[in-house]
């Protein structure tokens, strides 16, 4: 979110003999102008705050409060907030408009009215805000939908005060809102001798953070999907898939799935300091927009990081420790406001690099990667907002089952948000290895010589239940981060063993309270994961969608 200076905007004087109106606002075309004038002995200053889209600025007067027969004393720039009036006559009142255009018709302020001459001096006006029960020196504040904040500007005796925005109402000090949606509040105050100050205060609202465990918000999961090979390439577009549309989203909310998971890689997107784009960031930010939209949980992550959080070894701990900090830190400052349907997912797939597979992790190495986790919570935790509750992903070392035993949960500053993150490609030969014949799997097996079926239904059972028994029993639910298998068309051009495969592994993993996330890389060809046309949302495999959305039920 980016903070807006405060908008503190003071008068140079004001005679003691002005007609001192209350503060004027005037609306349409989706802006409001809210205008104060006060008199000096060389001008009349005029000040206003404008919220909304304007196109320009005029500035009129009358001798009189009715518009009719005013006239157009200035044409201003659209970003103008104050002009002088050194052609008003000593002594002599005068009633000023603001009139504004927007791309709906031209609209005006309330008149205010002044005299030059004098010599009273507007009073500094300083904003405070209530979030929370804590007071700040600030004139932003992000207020929960629903949520109350107090707007309480200084000083706190003396003078009136008159409001406008926000459901802000009567002359009392002390505003209390509850906004359903972003607003401007503005503050007039008048002093002893007349003088006015103008004072905005800027309110964001956050999404709602509802009060449930991650647990109950697992339930709400399956099945998931993967937007993959996008924003983990080097750039969106770099790795042949063309740049992600809300209609993609949108069918893949209509074909049955309730959650994305949005693979980031950052490091390619950062100085020297690894300070990230801000450019990218907010392509990031429009992402997870669009699939908010559709009602669909996203979860992103840190994906292909480098070789650097892969280096595994406590003489690389701090370092390590120190970066992925700094690079959590901004990512959940920037969505702190978000709501609950957005989840951060500590990192994907790390552990000792190129070490043997299948051969178990040296203490050292599980050690570090549990400590990243830590990491990646203190993090995010510390950036307050929405995210002092936000749900959150930590991944068993290189996201797999068999070293779960090894992975210990981080410490958390509030119960229930936590979710744990594996992968499942069994067996290898079937689902990844493009040059291997195994295309056959499971009890519907026909040529044994096809099939490696120690990866069988049972199997899969076992793993899962592996995953149940460590976390979901223990109120940890699980995300089964990536899953699928490629198409083997030279082998079985309809899919079929592929299909059965993802029915029987997604009802597998639901009932074991574990959230089944398809890995789509966006590709339609032969050995490739794809699911639906990048561009148009077209389903590639309606039945294997089908197969996984029924099998998720």
């Amino acid at each position: 979110m980016r903070v807006l200076l405060s908008t503190l905007l003071l008068a140079l004087g004001a005679g003691a003999s002005s007609a001192a109106l209350a503060q004027n606002c005037g609306s349409g075309g989706g802006a409001t102008a809210c205008l104060v004038a006060n008199g000096a002995a060389d001008k009349v200053l005029l000040n206003w705050t404008l919220s909304g889209a304007v196109n320009g600025l005029e500035i009129y007067r009358n001798t009189s409060a009715d518009p009719t027969g005013r006239s157009r004393i200035a044409s201003l720039a659209k970003t103008a907030t104050s002009y002088g009036d050194s052609t008003a006559n000593i002594g002599t009142p005068y009633w000023y408009w603001v009139k504004f255009t927007t791309a709906a018709g031209s609209y005006n302020s309330g008149a205010s009215s002044a005299t030059r001459g004098g010599s009273c001096t507007p009073t500094a006006v300083m904003p405070w805000v209530n979030v929370n029960g804590s007071w700040a020196q600030t004139a932003n504040a992000t207020v929960s939908l629903g949520d109350a904040a107090v707007l309480g500007p200084q000083p706190g005796s003396g003078g009136t005060w008159t409001w406008n925005g926000c459901g802000t109402a009567g002359g009392a000090r002390e505003q209390t809102i509850r906004p359903t949606a972003a607003c401007t509040a503005t503050a007039t105050y008048t002093n002893a001798c007349g003088a006015k100050t103008l004072q905005s205060f800027t309110i964001a609202t956050a999404g709602a953070m509802r009060n449930i465990t991650s647990l109950q918000m697992s339930k709400e999961m399956s099945p998931g999907w993967n937007l993959g090979n996008s924003l983990d390439a080097p750039t969106e577009t770099g790795w042949g898939n063309p740049a992600i549309n809300q209609g993609l989203l949108n069918a893949v909310r209509a074909a049955g799935f309730k959650s994305v998971r949005i693979p980031v890689t950052w490091t390619t997107h950062v100085d020297a300091n690894d300070n990230i784009d801000p450019a990218y960031m907010a392509r990031v930010t429009e992402v997870v927009k669009y699939v908010r939209n559709t009602g669909m949980y996203a979860i992103i992550n840190l994906h292909h990081e480098g070789s650097w959080l892969d280096n595994v070894f406590y003489a690389n701990q701090a370092a390590n420790n120190a970066r992925l900090a700094k690079l959590w830190t901004q990512i959940a400052n920037n969505f702190k406001n978000h709501d609950d349907y957005l989840l951060f997912a500590g990192m994907n797939e790390v552990g000792k690099e190129n070490a043997p597979w299948g051969v178990p992790p040296q203490q050292e190495w599980v050690d570090v990667q549990n400590g990243y986790h830590q990491v990646f919570v203190n993090a995010v935790r510390a950036t307050g907002g929405n995210n002092a509750r936000r749900h959150l992903v930590i991944q068993g070392y290189f996201t797999g089952i068999d070293p779960i035993n090894q992975t210990v949960l981080p410490t958390d500053t509030i119960a229930n948000r936590l979710f744990f993150e594996f992968h499942f490609y069994d067996p290898y030969t079937m689902a990844l290895a493009g040059e291997s014949p195994i295309y056959q799997w499971g009890a519907l097996t026909t040529d044994q010589s096809k099939a490696d079926n120690w990866a069988n239904e049972a199997y899969v059972d076992a793993q899962f239940q592996k995953v149940k028994s460590r976390f979901v029993d223990a109120g940890v639910p699980a995300i089964m981060g990536e899953y699928g298998v490629i198409l083997k068309s030279e082998y079985d051009p309809a899919g079929f063993y592929r299909t059965e495969w993802a029915k029987y592994v997604t009802h597998s993993a639901v009932s074991h309270g574990i959230v089944p996330m398809w890995w789509d890389n966006g590709y339609q060809d032969n050995h490739q994961f794809g699911l639906f046309n990048r561009t148009t949302g077209a389903q590639y495999f309606p039945v294997l969608i089908k197969g996984i959305v029924d099998n998720a039920k």
